[in-house]
């Protein structure tokens, strides 16, 4: 036997037992004997290091140091789920389903909703190649030297399951680890970690991946994504994965209704506090492949899946004190200062109030005992007063009437169920919280400027709002606390590359009320330029597809208002993109104009998403029910039944792919 055959026997018979270990939980080796074998693969391949492979069993126990981790788009989005609370909100769930598909047999996953770090894994021609954190859903945090780690992943697998895939995931910290890592630190005199869910979370962030070695991570998956057509269901696909290596948890079952699905749910609502980790509900998912196809997503979540979440745990304390904070839209929020209280892993000192109508609602006053729960189990909120405990000598409370930043009167439109700060320009929170969201992720991206910074910025006398930030200089900001001259020169690149951000990040990022990504993206393609959305009138953005009267009017006050239109102006001459480039028109057309498209089957020429962005582009509108507004259904391979025998019986024309692209040459 060869050097090489000797390095690669030992690193399939370690990844056999890792595997045995720490996935099926049967161990056939001792740990001397294991740590022989390490010990003999490592001195190998140092002595002959032309075999080095990233993914070797000898990698897993970390070295690598990353100062910074490095931002990565994600290749497919990761989307949030839509949450449920009831049995009739699961119900309403299904008959939305059964209307888009036109069929009421579907067939649905149960499995447990895990509370930890979400990871996408990339696999290429079956080998781990990176691990990016899930961010904010279109970019997250590059993290494969910590993830390399966790021995439950797989870093190979066997072709013959897929050769290319993304493999979505959860790491968690078992609760016995957590506690033994809790008592640990208690013997050091250490402060304990708070919970496994953000000690996991934290842990993907360590900068020396042997600290994160020797941490008892774990990653339970839930979902492959690929372009291949090699499974047919949801279900199929994770026992195959199962099958080559990797952690999908056995809980996992096959319902076809609700009550199947609530039987499922009822049980483990008593049965997850015995799991070896944490829980917090049910994801309840559409087997079939190919129905998840039709049925889509919204611009947030995927139609064909949703969490359902156990009822929260609840405590009760007292109230100390009502404050209130204000956000950057000059919207009020008043916040219960609480006796700090143990809620679900965590202490609680504060919750929201929501509004003055909450208030009155609940009539809750100053010293009252509160009861409080974390709605789904993550934002604490009062949802009711112990009466029996009320103090004899209680008040109402009377709801501020001026803002807490800068005293001035606070105002209430009719059917707003908040009070705002009008002081847009002058209330120090509004400055801060529009300069923070105008850098934010979402927004313009600039790396090397945070909120604390921005709000440091800006109590120096440097910056009153977004534009200033392109008048800042490199000799202005080395002299400020904690700011070295590495960190002004890279927020300075950070705010120049932002200039390259386009049109639509840009309009989003202005802040305009009630103008989140969504609407952003649809008045930049309508509008081209900032020049033509502000000078709009309320008929011409009403016109604009899903924009009603109140954005429409929100648009409108914002363009009237002399400091916006300067700030627009200087971000002009800044070079900033405040109108679609010139590349990107090139490829737009209105040849598909005032025509709604359904997109339905598999395609072969291009992907299903790439033909959605090709009739978008060319003036279309992608619509996922067939309607009697429907102008065209494109359809692939194995195009749904029921939207075939829809579109039939509404006489909708129904053209290939090769059709479509013939329409748009």
């Amino acid at each position: 036997m060869s050097i090489q055959q000797k390095i690669q026997t030992l690193r399939d018979e370690l990844n056999q037992h890792n595997y045995k270990y720490y996935v099926l939980d049967n161990a056939t080796i001792s740990d001397y004997d294991f740590d022989i074998k390490l010990k003999e693969l490592a001195n190998l391949e140092a002595e002959n290091p032309q075999y080095f492979d990233a993914n070797s069993p000898t990698q897993r126990v970390g070295g690598e140091i990353t100062k910074n981790f490095k931002t990565i788009t994600h290749k497919n989005r990761m989307y949030s789920l839509d949450n449920s609370y009831s049995k009739q909100d699961l119900l309403d769930w299904e008959k939305r389903l059964q209307k888009m598909l036109g069929t009421d047999a579907i067939e649905y996953t149960c499995e447990l909703k895990y509370d930890g770090a979400s990871i996408n894994l990339t696999f290429e021609n079956g080998k781990f190649i990176k691990a990016v954190t899930r961010g904010d859903g279109f970019q997250g945090d590059e993290v494969t030297a910590n993830i390399r780690t966790i021995k439950s992943i797989p870093l190979q697998v066997n072709n013959f399951f897929l050769g290319d895939f993304e493999m979505r995931g959860e790491i968690i910290l078992p609760l016995d680890g957590f506690h033994k890592m809790n008592q640990e630190r208690l013997e050091n005199d250490e402060e304990p970690y708070k919970n496994p869910r953000n000690t996991a979370s934290g842990s993907l962030k360590l900068q020396d991946s042997a600290a994160v070695s020797k941490r008892p991570l774990d990653c339970l998956l839930y979902q492959v994504v690929t372009e291949n057509r090699k499974y047919k269901t949801h279900f199929e696909i994770l026992e195959n994965a199962r099958n080559v290596g990797f952690k999908v948890p056995e809980t996992i079952t096959l319902v076809s209704s609700i009550d199947a699905i609530f039987e499922f749910i009822n049980y483990w609502d008593i049965e997850r506090h015995h799991l070896p980790y944490e829980t917090d509900g049910v994801v309840v998912k559409v087997n079939n492949l190919q129905q998840q196809e039709e049925l889509g997503y919204t611009s947030k979540s995927p139609r064909w899946a949703i969490a359902y979440k156990f009822k929260a745990e609840q405590v009760s304390t007292i109230l100390h004190e009502i404050t209130y904070q204000v956000g950057r839209t000059g919207a009020i929020t008043p916040v219960a200062n609480l006796e700090p209280v143990q809620l679900a892993g965590t202490i609680v000192k504060r919750a929201s109030l929501h509004n003055a109508d909450q208030i009155e609602k609940l009539d809750i006053r100053i010293n009252d005992t509160v009861f409080v729960e974390k709605g789904g189990e993550i934002i604490p909120k009062i949802i009711a007063v112990d009466l029996s405990k009320r103090p004899e000598n209680s008040k109402p409370t009377q709801y501020a009437t001026h803002c807490p930043e800068c005293n001035t009167e606070l105002v209430r439109s009719e059917g707003d169920a908040k009070h705002y700060c009008p002081n847009e320009f002058g209330c120090a929170p509004q400055i801060t919280g529009r300069i923070q969201h105008f850098i934010s992720r979402k927004a313009m991206d600039i790396d090397g400027l945070g909120g604390e910074t921005v709000d440091l910025l800006r109590k120096e006398g440097l910056i009153q709002n977004y534009a200033d930030l392109y008048d800042l200089k490199t000799e202005q900001i080395i002299p400020l606390e904690r700011m070295a001259e590495k960190s002004a020169q890279n927020m300075i690149a950070g705010i120049e590359k932002s200039k390259e951000i386009p049109f639509e990040k840009v309009l989003f990022a202005l802040g305009i009320r009630f103008v989140g990504e969504t609407v952003a993206k649809k008045l930049a393609k309508h509008f081209k330029s900032i020049d033509k959305l502000m000078t709009a009138d309320l008929e011409t953005l009403i016109s604009v597809d899903e924009i009603g009267d109140r954005i429409a009017q929100s648009i409108i006050d914002f363009s009237n208002n002399l400091e916006n239109i300067q700030l627009i102006n200087r971000l002009k001459l800044h070079g900033v993109q405040l109108e679609v480039s010139a590349e990107s028109l090139e490829n737009q057309t209105d040849k598909l104009a005032e025509k709604v498209f359904v997109v339905s089957g598999v395609f072969h020429q291009m992907s299903r998403n790439e033909l959605k962005k090709a009739i978008e582009d060319n003036g279309g509108k992608v619509s996922s029910s067939i309607s009697k507004k429907t102008s065209f259904i494109v359809a692939g391979d194995n195009m749904g039944p029921s939207k075939l025998t829809k579109a039939e019986s509404l006489e909708i024309p129904i053209i290939s792919e090769q059709d479509f692209m013939d329409m748009i040459k």
